[in-house]
């Protein structure tokens, strides 16, 4: 009989926050795969759990999966943990949940902290559409390319970022996505909680000056639905030169308008009456 995967979420900063279940979990499977073993022990020490530990993370997540894999299938309890938050999330979690979904081996999910969610909640932002970006790439091309493939995203866009990358994102952002509001949410639960509400250009200016600190969560208000709309409106073909590009196949007038109307998402009548007054021309 296999055993089981838990999924054990750990604070992010404020030690209350752990739950009762998670540390019932942490007290009872028989091995518990942590990012950093550096940074869970104290977790660990701090409410006397003492289970045997093994490292589990993105440079090591192939072979480990596989000795956690065997150990699973052999029946054994398993609790994975992050250095703080859900584990699942922008970590090698989610590769070891597949591993155990492919091989039939239960998932059990618990709730608990989550530093984007809670970001989120308190920035002020529309919360009832988002996309969670995650890091962005290091790579300055590709990180340019993420950005532009969400440009017109009107959901709420949400992004973790580290100090030291932070003044550069936030560059890549506005010369990408524009002059956009902005909640940059830092050492969220701590003691030097912090939420900036202001804009890129404000932000730019501000670390600039000073020197970012602790971890960042970036909530970034998403684009605007009639700025899009304007602007792939403004991209498409007008009516009369959509009528004759496909004049110049063998559609007939009912069959040219239909298709046209389809297009560009527009009364059948309307490209008609376009088209009577071309006709002798096309």
């Amino acid at each position: 009989m296999s055993g089981k995967l838990f999924l054990c979420p750990t604070p992010i900063g404020n030690l209350d926050d752990i739950t009762l279940r998670t540390l019932n979990v942490l007290k009872s499977v028989d091995l518990i795969a942590a990012e950093d073993t550096r940074v869970s022990i104290k977790l660990l020490n701090h409410f006397s759990i003492q289970k045997p530990l093994t490292s589990y993370y993105e440079h090591n997540k192939r072979e480990k999966g596989s000795y956690l894999l065997e150990k699973l299938l052999n029946g054994e309890t398993i609790a994975i943990i992050t250095d703080a938050g859900m584990p699942g999330i922008s970590d090698p979690g989610e590769d070891l949940v597949r591993l155990c979904i492919q091989n039939g081996i239960p998932v059990e999910a618990l709730p608990g902290p989550c530093a984007f969610a809670t970001a989120l909640v308190a920035s002020g932002l529309p919360t009832g559409r988002f996309a969670f970006e995650g890091f962005l790439t290091t790579n300055r091309k590709n990180r340019l390319e993420h950005l532009q493939a969400i440009c017109e995203d009107t959901r709420t866009l949400i992004f973790y970022e580290a100090p030291h990358k932070l003044l550069s994102t936030l560059k890549d952002m506005e010369q990408v996505l524009g002059d956009r509001s902005i909640v940059l949410a830092r050492e969220l639960t701590k003691k030097y909680e912090e939420y900036r509400r202001t804009t890129l250009s404000a932000a730019i200016a501000h670390y600039s000056e000073t020197p970012p600190k602790g971890e960042f969560v970036l909530i970034l208000q998403g684009a605007d639905a009639e700025e899009c709309r304007a602007r792939q409106m403004a991209e498409l073909p007008s009516c009369e030169e959509l009528l004759r590009i496909y004049a110049k196949g063998d559609l007939r007038a009912k069959e040219l308008t239909k298709k046209v109307a389809e297009e560009l998402k527009i009364p059948r009548r309307e490209v008609y009456d376009t088209y009577l007054k071309i006709k002798e021309t096309l």
